[in-house]
């Protein structure tokens, strides 16, 4: 099984175009790409997203949730490792939010009427002084 992550790391040092949201294209070298997909390319081409304009940039970063389209070389995909599946029960989803076991949560006590006037718990109601 390929991630697609891996698979980018993969295709350092190749060439890769990228689609962006906007209709923009870039043609580089691919230099680096970070767990976010972030995206930074060496000797890019950049094509407006009408294809009439072009410029050449020596170096460009590109923020991964901007990315539309991605294409490598199929060369890339034979030098991809496939990455073990990984089977272990994933504990804290397992027990809920905050881990704790039902067996270790504090039993309710419900609180018991007092003897001054049926209130429960809490603070005495204070007197008005007479004046």
């Amino acid at each position: 099984m390929v991630l697609p992550l891996s698979l980018i790391q993969t295709a350092v040092d190749h060439p890769m175009l990228i689609e962006l949201k906007n209709g923009e294209t870039y043609n580089g070298n691919l230099v680096k790409c970070d767990t976010w997909m972030n995206i930074y390319l060496r000797e890019v081409i950049c094509t407006s997203k009408d294809g009439d304009q072009f410029w050449k940039i020596p170096e460009c970063f590109i923020r991964g949730n901007t990315i539309k389209y991605m294409r490598i070389p199929d060369e890339v995909i034979d030098l991809v490792k496939d990455e073990p599946i990984r089977r272990h029960q994933n504990y804290r989803s397992a027990r809920g939010r905050g881990g704790a076991r039902v067996g270790n949560r504090p039993q309710h006590v419900p609180n018991k009427k007092s003897k001054t006037g049926g209130q429960t718990g809490g603070r005495p109601k204070s007197k008005k002084s007479d004046q």
